[in-house]
C-alpha cells in the first residue's frame, strides 16, 4: 500500500523537525518542507493540521506553523504520565514473574554501543524502545497505546537533554542498569526507586537548560 503524501510530510516533520532541539522555538516554512520531499503544499498543510490537532505545532494566523518549546509545566507533567505507567507496568510485569528482562538489556546494549556524539538520535531511539518493552509487557492495549502517544514529546525531551549537557548519555546509562537490575532481582520496591531517579534525573536537566 503506497503511502500518501501527507503521510510521508507527516513523518518527516515528526522526525525531523518536532524532535530537533535547533527547530524548537522557530516556524515551519511550508515551501522548504514541500521541497525537501518533492511534494506540493496541499500535503505539507494536511500533515501541519493534523500535528496541530496532537498539540505539537501550534498554528498561528498569518505566521504559519511553529514548533513551541516544551514548557516545564509540559515537562513535569510528562515525567508524572510516564512514572505512573511505567511503575505500573514494573508492578504488573514482576508479580505475574515476566518481567521483560532479555528484551530491555538487548536495548541497553544498543544505547551502549551509541557512545558516537553524531548518534544522539539513535540513542534515544532505543532509550524509547528500552521503557516501551516494559510497557508491552503488561500486554495491556489501551496503556501501550497510550504509551506509544507520548513518543514524541519523550523524544523531544530526550533529544533536548543529550544536547544540554556533556555526559547525560553515560548518566541515562547507568539509571537503565539500575532499573534493569531491579527487574532481574525482582524487588518491585527497588524498581519504583530506579525509575522515578531516571525520570527526576532527566526532568532535572530539562528543567536546567
Amino acid at each position: 500500500m503506497a503511502v500518501s503524501g501527507r503521510d510521508r510530510v507527516y513523518e518527516f516533520l515528526k522526525e525531523s523537525y518536532i524532535a530537533s532541539p535547533q527547530h524548537q522555538g522557530r516556524f515551519i516554512n511550508e515551501q522548504e518542507v514541500a521541497d525537501r520531499i518533492g511534494v506540493s503544499r496541499t500535503p505539507v498543510r494536511e500533515a501541519l493540521f493534523r500535528l496541530a490537532a496532537e498539540e505539537l505545532v501550534q498554528l498561528i494566523p498569518k505566521r504559519g506553523a511553529y514548533i513551541a518549546p516544551v514548557t516545564g509545566r509540559e515537562l513535569s507533567e510528562l515525567m508524572e504520565l510516564r512514572g505512573m505507567a511505567e511503575r505500573h507496568a514494573a508492578h504488573k510485569t514482576l508479580l505475574a514473574g515476566d518481567a521483560p528482562v532479555g528484551p530491555m538489556r538487548d536495548a541497553l546494549e544498543h544505547q551502549t554501543a551509541l557512545a558516537d556524539p553524531e548518534q544522539v538520535r539513535a540513542f534515544i531511539d532505543w532509550d524509547h524502545r528500552f521503557h516501551s518493552e516494559l510497557i508491552a509487557a503488561t500486554r495491556n492495549t489501551l496503556l501501550i497505546k497510550f504509551y506509544d502517544g507520548l513518543r514524541e514529546r519523550q523524544v523531544r525531551a530526550g533529544l533536548v537533554a543529550m544536547f544540554a549537557t556533556t555526559d547525560r548519555s553515560s548518566s541515562v546509562l547507568t539509571e537503565h542498569r539500575a532499573i534493569l537490575t531491579a527487574l532481574e532481582a525482582g524487588d518491585v520496591a527497588a524498581a519504583d526507586a530506579a525509575i522515578d531517579a531516571h525520570l527526576a534525573a532527566t526532568l532535572k536537566v530539562l528543567q536546567d537548560t
